[in-house]
């Protein structure tokens, strides 16, 4: 994490494995220590409007700086005002969503499984099909499940263990709980 580049962190899994609800949970964690948190959601639906309880919104409700959608229908940066003005082109890269952010600490990326960057991977003993991302992706640094995942070479976490998942995330970056923003 450095002055002009936030710290990017992928939360990645198959359908219903909770990417959504670790996403929101670790954002008010990691603003409860003073961290500026942004997110990108990716979806392969056409999302052409924002209501009550949808994912990007629960984003900001938990206290996302900002929220880039991503969809087949468009993309957009939702700020403050929550209004969802779809820019109909093509998606940019990641790198171009996140430029377009505010500068912020840390920005969490829901989905895009395939980006190569630091991931968690969430799985559900309930969730879609799909087989185990960290076994094929060096960029997967820890695995947030609800069941017992053996055979890993990496850590396991709770999916309630949200401290711990906020300590490794941020250890990724070698950040000390020490150096977290002063509010």
């Amino acid at each position: 994490m450095t002055a002009s580049s936030p710290l990017l962190i992928g939360i990645a899994g198959w359908k219903n494995s909770g990417k959504t609800t670790l996403v929101t949970r670790l954002v008010a964690a990691l603003t409860a220590r003073g961290y500026r948190v942004s997110t990108v959601k990716s979806s392969h639906h056409c999302i052409t409007t924002e209501f009550e309880g949808s994912d990007s919104d629960r984003h900001k409700t938990a206290g996302a700086h900002e929220v880039a959608l991503v969809s087949p229908a468009g993309w957009t940066v939702i700020g403050g005002e929550g209004k969802l003005a779809l820019n109909p082109s093509p998606s940019p890269s990641l790198n171009e969503i996140v430029a377009r952010l505010a500068l912020v600490d840390i920005v969490l990326v829901e989905g895009m499984k395939r980006a190569p960057i630091p991931k968690i991977e969430v799985r559900r003993i309930a969730q879609g099909e799909g087989p185990p991302l960290a076994p094929s992706d060096t960029h997967v640094f820890a695995i947030a499940a609800d069941h017992e995942v053996p055979d890993t070479n990496v850590p396991v976490f709770s999916l309630d263990d949200i401290e711990g998942i906020a300590q490794a995330l941020l250890a990724t970056a070698h950040i000390a709980e020490s150096e977290a923003p002063q509010t």
